[in-house]
């Protein structure tokens, strides 16, 4: 059994990328334990996919010559993941394009393909609505991860086959790490202007929370959850920059790889983040997390899981002292390793259904 896992994987900056790719690995494997996973992903590009750009994959297709039908008919199934969050437009068309596109072609070369659990939508343009569409009408199965991509895909004409929950709860449980209080995660996408926040808005919250919890005697330690490289949106430069500007006042902790992460995240009383893997990340090891979301994904997926301390950056009028309110909530604890355990419940729903394509 060879099983191609498109856009997650083990190399890439964004630590997110590698809990789906981890989450993949481990829930595949308990299908088919021989199972030989390949990982395909932006940072990992296999040379007989050109997706330079959208047309470069669709010139391929009429040529043949790097290989790509070839290639994508060594596989048995097609495990798509679109990043968790990429099988919509917000990310711009020509992403959603080349991502579809290449589903399109592994079901023409005769591949299974199925939507692993992730966000479907929002789709705002027609060509984007009419890939999504057919994307979906031609996967073995569609799984969403919360309920509102479940309606998503219904409107689209292919209801998912189950609504489970994010493949970060399917990774096994760390050791807990050195005892910290809050890890703080700044994410240098919203740091920067973007079509996503008010990106003044977004540091002015980050400021006042970092003063919030210092001032209420509380320890805080900045968590990169998308590590350095060429991508100027990745969260080291703006984690090494605030915390110089508070002289000390706060740690920082660069993790070397998703195992280091998790493990520094078991071991904290609290995470605080924009980056909604890092939430995540907490909640599948029964740590606390409030996330500042900037997307339509974070909330529908978390309140499925009965986890309520989500708070919008474009809706909420006080960022800030929402995320310091529900920091100071007295059952964070237990309420985490509530959700903890529900997220497990619903990613066993997938298991039964991939056993029937064997």
């Amino acid at each position: 059994m060879r099983i191609l896992v498109a856009w997650a994987g083990d190399v890439s900056p964004n630590l997110g990328v590698r809990a789906l790719g981890r989450g993949s690995a481990d829930l595949l494997h308990s299908v088919w334990p021989d199972a030989e996973i390949e990982f395909m992903d932006f940072g990992a590009r296999p040379s007989a996919l050109p997706w330079g750009r959208a047309r470069s994959l669709v010139r391929e297709r009429v040529t043949g010559r790097a290989g790509m039908m070839e290639w994508l008919r060594g596989f048995d199934l097609l495990w798509d993941t679109r990043s968790g969050d990429s099988f919509a437009d917000i990310y711009g068309i020509d992403r959603h394009a080349k991502m579809s596109l290449v589903h399109e072609f592994a079901v023409q070369a005769g591949v299974p393909a199925v939507m692993a659990p992730q966000t479907i939508g929002p789709f705002g343009t027609r060509r984007g609505r009419w890939l999504g569409r057919r994307n979906l009408r031609r996967s073995k199965l569609v799984f969403g991860r919360d309920p509102i991509s479940a309606d998503a895909a219904s409107g689209l004409g292919r209801p998912v086959d189950a609504t489970a929950t994010d493949l970060v709860f399917g990774i096994a449980q760390p050791a807990p790490g050195p005892q910290r209080d809050v890890l703080l995660n700044v994410s240098g996408l919203l740091w920067r202007a973007s079509d996503h926040v008010d990106h003044e808005g977004y540091r002015s919250s980050v400021r006042a929370i970092v003063d919030g919890l210092l001032a209420e005697g509380r320890e805080v330690t900045l968590l990169p959850h998308v590590l350095d490289s060429r991508d100027p949106d990745n969260d080291v430069p703006v984690s090494h920059e605030l915390q110089a500007e508070y002289d000390g006042r706060i740690g920082l902790h660069v993790p070397a790889d998703l195992d280091d992460a998790r493990t520094a995240i078991a071991g904290a009383n609290l995470v605080i983040g924009a980056r909604m893997h890092a939430c995540l990340n907490a909640l599948s090891t029964g740590t606390p997390a409030i996330a500042m979301a900037y997307s339509r994904k974070f909330r529908p997926l978390l309140s499925a899981l009965d986890w309520p301390h989500v708070v919008s950056l474009a809706e909420e009028a006080e960022v800030s002292a929402a995320v310091l309110a529900a920091a100071a909530e007295p059952d964070l604890a237990d309420r985490a390793t509530q959700t903890q355990a529900a997220g497990q419940r619903l990613l066993a729903t997938i298991p039964p259904r991939l056993e029937a394509i064997r």
